[in-house]
Protein backbone atom coordinates (compact mmCIF):
# COMPACT_ATOMS: atom_id res chain seq x y z
CA UNK A 1 0.00 0.00 0.00
CA UNK A 2 1.48 3.18 -0.82
CA UNK A 3 2.52 5.93 1.69
CA UNK A 4 0.08 8.77 2.60
CA UNK A 5 2.81 11.24 2.64
CA UNK A 6 3.00 13.57 -0.64
CA UNK A 7 7.29 13.68 -0.54
CA UNK A 8 6.79 14.84 -4.39
CA UNK A 9 4.43 17.71 -4.92
CA UNK A 10 5.97 18.64 -8.79
CA UNK A 11 4.89 14.26 -9.06
CA UNK A 12 1.51 14.27 -6.44
CA UNK A 13 -0.07 17.21 -9.13
CA UNK A 14 0.76 15.45 -12.43
CA UNK A 15 -0.81 12.38 -10.89
CA UNK A 16 -4.06 14.63 -10.27
CA UNK A 17 -4.46 15.73 -13.78
CA UNK A 18 -4.22 11.83 -15.04
CA UNK A 19 -7.71 10.08 -15.64
CA UNK A 20 -6.93 7.97 -12.90
CA UNK A 21 -7.50 10.39 -10.13
CA UNK A 22 -11.24 10.97 -10.87
CA UNK A 23 -11.64 7.06 -10.57
CA UNK A 24 -10.15 7.44 -7.29
CA UNK A 25 -12.54 10.55 -6.27
CA UNK A 26 -15.55 8.30 -7.50
CA UNK A 27 -14.54 5.66 -5.28
CA UNK A 28 -13.77 8.00 -2.55
CA UNK A 29 -17.67 9.36 -2.90
CA UNK A 30 -18.84 5.73 -3.01
CA UNK A 31 -17.18 5.26 0.31
CA UNK A 32 -19.00 8.34 1.25
CA UNK A 33 -22.46 7.26 0.15
CA UNK A 34 -21.48 3.91 1.49
CA UNK A 35 -21.05 5.18 4.78
CA UNK A 36 -23.75 7.35 5.14
CA UNK A 37 -26.45 4.64 4.07
CA UNK A 38 -24.23 2.13 6.84
CA UNK A 39 -24.33 5.04 9.83
CA UNK A 40 -28.32 5.82 8.84
CA UNK A 41 -29.18 1.93 8.81
CA UNK A 42 -27.83 1.06 12.13
CA UNK A 43 -29.59 4.43 13.74
CA UNK A 44 -32.71 3.55 12.26
CA UNK A 45 -32.24 -0.46 13.77
CA UNK A 46 -30.84 0.84 17.33
CA UNK A 47 -33.67 3.55 17.34
CA UNK A 48 -31.29 6.28 18.44
CA UNK A 49 -32.19 9.83 17.79
CA UNK A 50 -30.46 11.61 20.88
CA UNK A 51 -28.26 14.53 19.85
CA UNK A 52 -26.53 13.81 23.21
CA UNK A 53 -25.14 10.24 21.27
CA UNK A 54 -21.42 10.15 20.70
CA UNK A 55 -22.01 7.16 18.35
CA UNK A 56 -24.61 9.18 15.70
CA UNK A 57 -25.34 12.59 17.63
CA UNK A 58 -28.12 14.88 16.25
CA UNK A 59 -27.41 14.84 12.62
CA UNK A 60 -26.06 11.12 10.92
CA UNK A 61 -22.43 13.01 9.98
CA UNK A 62 -22.49 14.77 13.61
CA UNK A 63 -21.21 11.50 15.19
CA UNK A 64 -18.38 9.32 15.47
CA UNK A 65 -19.45 6.38 13.60
CA UNK A 66 -19.75 8.30 10.12
CA UNK A 67 -16.32 9.24 9.76
CA UNK A 68 -15.33 6.25 11.42
CA UNK A 69 -17.12 4.38 8.49
CA UNK A 70 -15.75 6.37 5.84
CA UNK A 71 -12.44 5.82 6.68
CA UNK A 72 -12.13 2.38 7.13
CA UNK A 73 -13.85 2.12 3.85
CA UNK A 74 -11.54 4.51 2.58
CA UNK A 75 -8.20 2.20 3.58
CA UNK A 76 -10.30 -0.89 1.97
CA UNK A 77 -10.78 1.28 -1.61
CA UNK A 78 -7.11 2.59 -1.08
CA UNK A 79 -5.80 -0.89 -0.56
CA UNK A 80 -7.60 -2.61 -3.71
CA UNK A 81 -6.99 0.68 -6.34
CA UNK A 82 -3.26 0.75 -5.38
CA UNK A 83 -2.27 -2.69 -7.27
CA UNK A 84 -3.60 -1.01 -10.47
CA UNK A 85 -3.62 2.25 -10.60
CA UNK A 86 -1.06 5.31 -8.87
CA UNK A 87 -2.81 6.83 -6.12
CA UNK A 88 -2.62 10.63 -5.89
CA UNK A 89 -6.46 11.57 -4.16
CA UNK A 90 -6.05 8.83 -1.10
CA UNK A 91 -2.62 10.61 -0.27
CA UNK A 92 -4.58 13.38 0.45
CA UNK A 93 -8.17 12.11 1.47
CA UNK A 94 -7.16 9.56 4.13
CA UNK A 95 -4.98 12.36 6.72
CA UNK A 96 -8.04 14.25 6.29
CA UNK A 97 -10.68 11.46 7.20
CA UNK A 98 -8.14 10.75 10.08
CA UNK A 99 -7.92 14.07 11.46
CA UNK A 100 -11.63 14.26 10.68
CA UNK A 101 -12.63 10.89 13.21
CA UNK A 102 -9.98 12.78 16.05
CA UNK A 103 -12.13 15.81 16.24
CA UNK A 104 -15.12 14.74 15.79
CA UNK A 105 -14.58 11.56 18.49
CA UNK A 106 -12.96 14.43 21.12
CA UNK A 107 -15.50 16.96 20.54
CA UNK A 108 -18.35 14.62 20.99
CA UNK A 109 -16.99 13.28 23.78
CA UNK A 110 -15.85 16.11 25.60
CA UNK A 111 -19.53 17.61 25.16
CA UNK A 112 -21.04 14.08 26.47
CA UNK A 113 -18.69 14.10 29.68
CA UNK A 114 -19.18 18.30 30.16
CA UNK A 115 -22.20 19.76 28.09
CA UNK A 116 -21.84 23.08 27.13
CA UNK A 117 -18.83 25.29 28.49
CA UNK A 118 -16.51 27.92 27.84
CA UNK A 119 -13.89 25.24 28.88
CA UNK A 120 -15.38 22.53 26.28
CA UNK A 121 -15.18 25.44 23.39
CA UNK A 122 -11.79 26.38 23.56
CA UNK A 123 -10.66 22.59 24.12
CA UNK A 124 -13.00 21.76 20.56
CA UNK A 125 -10.31 24.47 18.63
CA UNK A 126 -7.53 23.63 20.76
CA UNK A 127 -8.35 19.82 19.07
CA UNK A 128 -9.51 20.93 15.76
CA UNK A 129 -5.98 23.11 15.26
CA UNK A 130 -4.20 20.44 16.29
CA UNK A 131 -5.60 18.00 14.35
CA UNK A 132 -5.04 19.70 11.30
CA UNK A 133 -2.04 20.48 11.81
CA UNK A 134 -0.54 17.29 12.25
CA UNK A 135 -2.15 16.21 9.61
CA UNK A 136 -0.75 19.25 7.13
CA UNK A 137 3.05 17.89 8.58
CA UNK A 138 2.10 14.23 8.18
CA UNK A 139 1.15 15.12 4.20
CA UNK A 140 3.89 17.11 3.87
CA UNK A 141 6.54 14.51 4.96
CA UNK A 142 7.62 17.45 7.63
CA UNK A 143 6.17 15.25 10.73
CA UNK A 144 9.49 12.65 11.24
CA UNK A 145 11.93 15.63 10.75
CA UNK A 146 10.62 17.72 13.30
CA UNK A 147 10.02 14.93 15.56
CA UNK A 148 13.65 14.38 14.90
CA UNK A 149 14.73 17.49 15.92
CA UNK A 150 12.62 17.66 18.82
CA UNK A 151 14.08 14.52 20.25
CA UNK A 152 17.48 15.98 20.54
CA UNK A 153 16.14 18.98 22.63
CA UNK A 154 17.14 16.95 25.82
CA UNK A 155 17.65 17.92 29.73
CA UNK A 156 18.30 15.99 32.89
CA UNK A 157 15.28 15.54 35.14
CA UNK A 158 16.89 13.72 38.76
CA UNK A 159 17.92 10.33 37.37
CA UNK A 160 15.51 10.29 33.90
CA UNK A 161 16.65 12.40 30.91
CA UNK A 162 13.32 13.99 29.40
CA UNK A 163 13.12 15.29 25.69
CA UNK A 164 10.66 17.82 24.02
CA UNK A 165 9.60 15.03 22.03
CA UNK A 166 9.10 12.48 24.92
CA UNK A 167 6.81 14.97 26.46
CA UNK A 168 4.63 15.72 23.59
CA UNK A 169 3.90 12.13 22.76
CA UNK A 170 3.48 11.40 26.67
CA UNK A 171 1.12 14.37 26.46
CA UNK A 172 -0.66 13.12 23.46
CA UNK A 173 -1.50 9.78 25.16
CA UNK A 174 -2.14 11.00 28.47
CA UNK A 175 -5.18 13.02 26.47
CA UNK A 176 -6.15 9.82 24.33
CA UNK A 177 -6.52 7.95 27.86
CA UNK A 178 -8.44 10.30 29.48
CA UNK A 179 -10.27 10.72 26.54
CA UNK A 180 -10.99 7.25 26.38
CA UNK A 181 -12.33 7.52 29.94
CA UNK A 182 -14.46 10.20 29.65
CA UNK A 183 -15.91 8.62 27.15
CA UNK A 184 -16.68 5.17 28.61
CA UNK A 185 -17.79 7.10 31.37
CA UNK A 186 -20.45 8.93 29.32
CA UNK A 187 -21.68 5.86 27.73
CA UNK A 188 -22.24 4.11 31.05
CA UNK A 189 -23.92 6.76 32.49
CA UNK A 190 -26.23 7.19 29.72
CA UNK A 191 -26.94 3.43 29.53
CA UNK A 192 -27.89 3.48 33.47
CA UNK A 193 -29.79 6.81 33.61
CA UNK A 194 -32.07 5.45 30.26
CA UNK A 195 -35.61 5.66 31.48
CA UNK A 196 -35.34 5.81 35.17
CA UNK A 197 -37.15 7.71 37.68
CA UNK A 198 -37.68 8.00 41.28
CA UNK A 199 -35.76 5.75 43.69
CA UNK A 200 -34.45 3.99 40.41
CA UNK A 201 -32.97 7.35 39.29
CA UNK A 202 -31.06 8.01 42.20
CA UNK A 203 -29.92 4.47 42.90
CA UNK A 204 -28.06 4.60 39.53
CA UNK A 205 -27.15 7.99 39.83
CA UNK A 206 -24.61 6.88 42.52
CA UNK A 207 -23.82 4.00 40.96
CA UNK A 208 -22.52 6.50 37.83
CA UNK A 209 -20.88 9.09 39.98
CA UNK A 210 -19.04 6.26 41.66
CA UNK A 211 -17.75 4.50 38.13
CA UNK A 212 -16.82 8.02 36.71
CA UNK A 213 -15.15 9.03 39.83
CA UNK A 214 -12.92 5.16 39.59
CA UNK A 215 -12.58 5.66 36.02
CA UNK A 216 -10.90 9.14 35.45
CA UNK A 217 -8.74 8.07 38.71
CA UNK A 218 -7.18 5.14 36.83
CA UNK A 219 -7.34 7.53 33.80
CA UNK A 220 -5.10 9.46 35.57
CA UNK A 221 -3.16 7.05 36.71
CA UNK A 222 -2.54 6.00 33.53
CA UNK A 223 -1.86 8.96 32.25
CA UNK A 224 0.60 10.12 34.10
CA UNK A 225 2.29 6.70 33.95
CA UNK A 226 2.47 7.73 30.31
CA UNK A 227 4.16 10.89 30.67
CA UNK A 228 6.86 9.30 32.41
CA UNK A 229 5.68 10.02 36.26
CA UNK A 230 6.81 7.57 38.73
CA UNK A 231 3.66 6.59 40.44
CA UNK A 232 5.40 5.28 43.90
CA UNK A 233 6.27 9.12 44.70
CA UNK A 234 2.57 9.90 44.46
CA UNK A 235 2.59 8.36 47.73
CA UNK A 236 3.86 11.46 49.82
CA UNK A 237 1.51 13.37 47.92
CA UNK A 238 -1.11 11.37 48.79
CA UNK A 239 -0.19 11.16 52.48
CA UNK A 240 -0.32 15.05 52.17
CA UNK A 241 -4.04 15.17 50.40
CA UNK A 242 -5.16 12.80 53.44
CA UNK A 243 -3.87 15.02 56.42
CA UNK A 244 -5.79 18.11 53.95
CA UNK A 245 -9.21 16.11 53.76
CA UNK A 246 -8.53 15.45 57.98
CA UNK A 247 -8.21 18.77 58.55
CA UNK A 248 -9.22 21.52 55.99
CA UNK A 249 -11.29 19.67 53.43
CA UNK A 250 -13.08 17.83 56.21
CA UNK A 251 -16.36 19.36 55.57
CA UNK A 252 -15.82 19.27 51.58
CA UNK A 253 -14.91 15.36 52.60
CA UNK A 254 -18.30 14.97 54.43
CA UNK A 255 -20.50 16.42 51.51
CA UNK A 256 -19.27 14.47 49.35
CA UNK A 257 -19.71 11.20 51.38
CA UNK A 258 -23.00 12.28 52.05
CA UNK A 259 -23.86 12.92 48.65
CA UNK A 260 -23.10 9.02 48.25
CA UNK A 261 -24.77 8.15 51.31
CA UNK A 262 -28.13 9.96 49.86
CA UNK A 263 -27.88 8.35 46.50
CA UNK A 264 -27.44 4.88 48.00
CA UNK A 265 -29.88 4.85 50.83
CA UNK A 266 -32.85 7.09 48.43
CA UNK A 267 -34.14 8.42 51.35
CA UNK A 268 -34.48 11.58 49.28
CA UNK A 269 -34.79 11.24 45.28
CA UNK A 270 -34.81 13.08 42.31
CA UNK A 271 -38.54 13.88 41.94
CA UNK A 272 -39.28 13.97 45.93
CA UNK A 273 -41.15 17.25 47.38
CA UNK A 274 -39.25 17.97 50.58
CA UNK A 275 -38.84 21.14 53.28
CA UNK A 276 -35.27 21.39 54.92
CA UNK A 277 -34.38 24.88 56.45
CA UNK A 278 -37.56 26.53 56.47
CA UNK A 279 -37.42 25.84 52.28
CA UNK A 280 -39.59 23.90 50.12
CA UNK A 281 -39.87 22.51 47.10
CA UNK A 282 -39.24 19.33 44.55
CA UNK A 283 -35.64 17.65 44.46
CA UNK A 284 -34.44 18.50 40.64
CA UNK A 285 -30.45 17.67 40.85
CA UNK A 286 -28.68 14.83 43.40
CA UNK A 287 -24.71 16.03 42.73
CA UNK A 288 -21.89 14.43 44.57
CA UNK A 289 -21.29 17.67 47.05
CA UNK A 290 -24.62 19.18 46.86
CA UNK A 291 -28.52 18.98 46.35
CA UNK A 292 -30.73 21.52 43.89
CA UNK A 293 -34.02 22.29 45.61
CA UNK A 294 -36.57 24.05 43.01
CA UNK A 295 -39.47 25.70 44.77
CA UNK A 296 -43.03 26.03 43.47
CA UNK A 297 -42.25 30.14 42.83
CA UNK A 298 -39.01 28.77 40.60
CA UNK A 299 -36.36 29.83 43.20
CA UNK A 300 -33.59 27.11 43.78
CA UNK A 301 -31.82 26.10 46.63
CA UNK A 302 -28.27 24.70 46.65
CA UNK A 303 -28.19 22.43 49.87
CA UNK A 304 -24.86 20.91 51.07
CA UNK A 305 -25.20 16.98 51.03
CA UNK A 306 -24.07 17.36 54.65
CA UNK A 307 -27.28 19.51 56.00
CA UNK A 308 -29.20 16.96 54.92
CA UNK A 309 -27.79 14.26 56.92
CA UNK A 310 -27.33 15.90 60.05
CA UNK A 311 -30.77 18.00 60.15
CA UNK A 312 -34.29 17.03 59.71
CA UNK A 313 -35.48 16.89 56.77
CA UNK A 314 -39.57 16.81 55.66
CA UNK A 315 -39.79 14.48 52.77
CA UNK A 316 -43.65 15.34 51.41
CA UNK A 317 -42.92 12.01 49.09
CA UNK A 318 -41.02 9.45 50.50
CA UNK A 319 -43.82 7.34 51.18
CA UNK A 320 -45.92 8.22 47.90
CA UNK A 321 -46.39 11.29 46.23
CA UNK A 322 -49.46 12.25 47.50
CA UNK A 323 -49.55 15.89 48.81
CA UNK A 324 -52.66 17.28 51.00
CA UNK A 325 -54.15 20.38 50.95
CA UNK A 326 -57.08 21.70 52.73
CA UNK A 327 -59.17 25.39 52.12
CA UNK A 328 -61.91 26.88 54.71
CA UNK A 329 -65.33 28.27 53.74
CA UNK A 330 -67.82 30.03 55.59
CA UNK A 331 -71.61 30.28 55.16
CA UNK A 332 -74.18 31.92 57.23
CA UNK A 333 -75.92 30.17 60.21
CA UNK A 334 -79.05 29.58 58.95
CA UNK A 335 -77.40 27.52 55.73
CA UNK A 336 -78.85 24.20 55.27
CA UNK A 337 -75.98 22.02 56.58
CA UNK A 338 -76.26 18.92 54.49
CA UNK A 339 -76.92 20.80 51.24
CA UNK A 340 -73.68 22.81 51.99
CA UNK A 341 -70.86 19.70 52.70
CA UNK A 342 -72.77 18.37 49.70
CA UNK A 343 -72.03 21.19 47.35
CA UNK A 344 -68.54 21.97 48.52
CA UNK A 345 -67.53 18.18 47.75
CA UNK A 346 -68.76 18.37 44.47
CA UNK A 347 -67.06 21.74 43.58
CA UNK A 348 -63.72 19.92 44.58
CA UNK A 349 -63.93 16.78 42.86
CA UNK A 350 -64.81 18.14 39.23
CA UNK A 351 -61.59 19.57 39.65
CA UNK A 352 -59.54 17.19 36.65
CA UNK A 353 -56.02 17.47 39.51
CA UNK A 354 -57.94 16.23 42.24
CA UNK A 355 -57.80 12.00 43.30
CA UNK A 356 -60.86 10.75 43.58
CA UNK A 357 -59.09 7.75 45.66
CA UNK A 358 -58.82 8.93 48.40
CA UNK A 359 -61.77 11.17 48.18
CA UNK A 360 -62.47 14.87 48.71
CA UNK A 361 -63.93 15.21 53.06
CA UNK A 362 -65.88 18.07 54.13
CA UNK A 363 -66.27 18.78 58.05
CA UNK A 364 -67.88 21.51 59.77
CA UNK A 365 -64.70 22.71 61.36
CA UNK A 366 -65.69 25.53 63.69
CA UNK A 367 -68.43 28.01 65.04
CA UNK A 368 -67.15 30.87 63.77
CA UNK A 369 -68.33 34.18 64.95
CA UNK A 370 -69.61 35.28 61.45
CA UNK A 371 -70.68 31.84 60.50
CA UNK A 372 -70.30 28.43 59.92
CA UNK A 373 -66.48 27.14 58.86
CA UNK A 374 -66.79 23.93 56.76
CA UNK A 375 -62.78 22.33 56.49
CA UNK A 376 -62.38 21.14 52.80
CA UNK A 377 -59.66 18.48 52.16
CA UNK A 378 -58.40 16.72 49.08
CA UNK A 379 -55.42 14.93 47.74
CA UNK A 380 -53.40 15.60 44.66
CA UNK A 381 -50.62 13.70 42.88
CA UNK A 382 -48.44 16.52 40.96
CA UNK A 383 -47.71 18.74 43.32
CA UNK A 384 -45.31 20.14 41.16
CA UNK A 385 -47.88 21.54 39.09
CA UNK A 386 -48.35 23.96 42.19
CA UNK A 387 -50.80 23.97 44.49
CA UNK A 388 -52.30 27.54 44.72
CA UNK A 389 -53.58 27.47 41.32
CA UNK A 390 -55.65 24.20 42.03
CA UNK A 391 -56.51 25.67 45.43
CA UNK A 392 -57.61 29.28 43.45
CA UNK A 393 -59.74 27.20 40.85
CA UNK A 394 -61.53 25.01 44.12
CA UNK A 395 -62.58 28.44 45.47
CA UNK A 396 -63.78 29.86 42.24
CA UNK A 397 -65.94 26.52 42.16
CA UNK A 398 -67.24 26.74 45.44
CA UNK A 399 -68.03 30.55 45.14
CA UNK A 400 -69.77 29.85 42.33
CA UNK A 401 -71.83 26.78 43.15
CA UNK A 402 -72.85 28.19 46.33
CA UNK A 403 -74.22 31.66 44.54
CA UNK A 404 -76.04 29.43 42.07
CA UNK A 405 -78.07 27.72 45.23
CA UNK A 406 -78.58 31.00 46.89
CA UNK A 407 -76.00 29.71 49.74
CA UNK A 408 -74.93 32.73 51.63
CA UNK A 409 -71.33 33.62 52.43
CA UNK A 410 -71.43 36.01 55.62
CA UNK A 411 -69.93 39.55 55.72
CA UNK A 412 -67.65 40.17 58.97
CA UNK A 413 -70.17 41.89 61.55
CA UNK A 414 -68.47 43.88 64.50
CA UNK A 415 -71.20 45.42 67.10
CA UNK A 416 -69.56 49.28 68.13
CA UNK A 417 -70.52 50.12 71.70
CA UNK A 418 -70.56 53.68 71.76
CA UNK A 419 -70.69 56.01 75.19
CA UNK A 420 -73.04 59.03 75.57
CA UNK A 421 -71.41 62.03 76.01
Amino acid sequence: MSSPRITDLEGWLAALARPAALMELGVLLLCVGLAWAMAALLRRSLGSSNSASITFGNRIIDGVLFPLLLLCLAYAAQSLLAQWVPLAVYKLAIPVLTSLLVIRFGVKVLQAAFKDTPLVRVLERSISWLAWLAMVLWVSGLLPLILEELDQITWKVGGSVLSVRNMIEGGLTASVVLIITLWISAAIEARLLKSATGGELSLRKAVSNATRALLMFIGLLVALSAVGINLSALSVLGGAIGVGVGFGLQKLAANYVSGFVILAERSMRIGDNVKVDNFEGRITQINARYTVIRSLTGRESIVPNELLITSRVENLSLADALVSQLTVVSVAYDSDVDLVMDLLKEATAKQDRVLLDPPPTVALSNFGADGLEFTVGYWLADAENGSLNLKSLINLAILKTLRENHVEIPYPQRVVHTKAG
